[in-house]
């Protein structure tokens, strides 16, 4: 595996029912800061690991 990143897969969530609004898949290294934006804002996200290769 030559430079495997992890990525992710962050949706953001409708305030009233919870539902996916939008999505980004972004690197392991950019979470945090789209984490600490969202808590800014009071905006609900859903994260989960972004298509990963299962063999």
């Amino acid at each position: 595996m030559k430079g495997s990143s992890v990525r992710f897969e962050i949706m953001r969530l409708d305030d009233v029912d919870g539902t996916a609004v939008d999505s980004t898949v972004v690197d392991a290294a950019s979470v945090s800061r789209i984490v600490q934006q969202a808590a800014d804002m009071g905006q609900r996200i859903y994260i989960r690991p972004a298509g990963s290769a299962a063999s």
